[in-house]
């Protein structure tokens, strides 16, 4: 069974950069779409941002657009989201999950899977 472990994360200010990380564990890695997710306090959790397979797609929320870069490992499940130009609004838990169903054009939290714990991103002014 696959499972995702996500690192990085912490504090930031605003206008502030962090990153997140995760990878899948199973061997040998057969190649999934892997996306990052994030709740926070008090909503549902929403879609930020995946990349393909190969790492030649890749689609993001509207509010992170043009600040928020994820990037894959090549031929690994490895997946990485650069965070610029923090907001306070982006304070949230960040999850990395792989897709398991539908196209890479989907965004919802059902059509993924092998969720993480999840690493905490928190932003102040």
């Amino acid at each position: 069974q696959v499972q995702v472990t996500e690192s990085g994360g912490g504090l930031a200010q605003t206008a502030g950069s962090l990153r997140v990380s995760c990878a899948a564990s199973e061997r040998p890695p057969p190649s999934y779409n892997m996306a990052w997710f994030r709740r926070a306090p008090g909503q549902e959790r929403e879609f930020v941002a995946v990349i393909s397979r190969s790492g030649g797609i890749t689609y993001y929320a509207d509010s992170v657009k043009g600040r928020f870069t994820i990037s894959r490992d090549k031929g690994e499940n490895a997946a990485h989201l650069q965070m610029d130009n923090l907001k306070p609004e982006d304070t949230a838990i960040y999850y990395c999950a792989i897709q398991l169903k539908a196209s890479i054009g989907s965004r919802s939290p059902d059509d993924f899977g092998a969720w993480g714990q999840g690493t905490q991103v928190a932003v102040f002014s």
